[in-house]
């Protein structure tokens, strides 16, 4: 196992997950840093912010976004990604291509982050098993064509766990090391804003199960209601606020877009906690 942050277990430190889209229609971003020098100056000005684990995604998975194939993902992150794996940063890859993560994987990745658990690519757990890298394992249905009209649940915090444990038996079944595997709700994929809520209020039910849990809400629509102003970046506030509330709970990383922000909440938050 590479060294890595993303490798420890059982300690404190929430993980703060700075994302890279290398792509012209992210719904945040899209187009800022569509290209090597742009992606690799923001990684950078990311983590000169206090982002633990850089992820560099090629392909927009929000909805309606236009599926690519592994060709054409890697061509657009291949070189940020081998780049700053060359510089000893921990590398995520945003991706439900097996290609993907193998290359990935070969070019000194250290997470494969895949937001559909799996069921997007039927020889990805059998590419993940076949390397050292960790594994998010999110929760979705459909894809983004589709997702959201999927977003039906009885009791979503437990039909979203109990579909997260049977892909992650089968990935266990397919050989991923158990304990190389997290977990991700997946908010806002097959989810309205009511199931989202849902979802942080009993966060506590995903934490305490025995496989570490991210967390990825940044600057998503169901946050509108309390951005500051009516730009998609002025949902970093509450973006924050929620990072800060799951750490305290006890997650193992938060993914966002303003690591600052995030990283400023968490030391707001730690200060507090250690002073009690």
């Amino acid at each position: 196992m590479r060294e890595c942050y993303c490798a420890a277990h059982g300690d404190q430190l929430t993980r703060v997950m700075g994302i890279v889209n290398v792509t012209p229609d992210s719904f945040s971003d899209g187009g800022r840093y569509n290209s090597v020098d742009a992606a690799l100056n923001h990684a950078h000005a990311l983590l000169a912010d206090g982002a633990h684990i850089i992820d560099v995604g090629g392909e927009s998975t929000r909805p309606g976004a236009r599926i690519l194939t592994s060709d054409e993902e890697w061509k657009r992150i291949k070189d940020v990604v081998r780049i700053l794996a060359e510089d000893d940063i921990c590398v995520s890859v945003d991706t439900y291509h097996s290609e993907t993560a193998r290359l990935a994987a070969e070019s000194g990745a250290h997470i494969i982050n895949d937001v559909t658990g799996g069921k997007g690519d039927s020889q990805m757990f059998d590419a993940v098993a076949s390397t050292d890298v960790m594994y998010v394992l999110q929760h979705g249905r459909g894809n983004p064509q589709t997702m959201d009209s999927l977003a039906h649940y009885d009791n979503v915090e437990r039909e979203v766990i109990d579909e997260l444990m049977a892909s992650f038996d089968h990935a266990e079944h397919a050989g991923v090391d158990a304990h190389r595997i997290i977990l991700d709700p997946g908010y806002g994929f097959a989810k309205n804003p009511e199931h989202n809520w849902r979802l942080l209020a009993n966060i506590d039910e995903l934490v305490a199960l025995p496989m570490p849990v991210l967390i990825g809400v940044s600057r998503k629509r169901f946050l509108s209601d309390y951005s500051v102003g009516s730009d998609v970046d002025g949902r970093d506030l509450p973006t924050a606020v929620i990072s800060a509330y799951c750490a305290s709970r006890g997650v193992w990383g938060v993914r966002v877009h303003n690591v600052g922000a995030t990283v400023s909440a968490l030391s707001v938050a730690a200060a507090i906690e250690n002073n009690r």
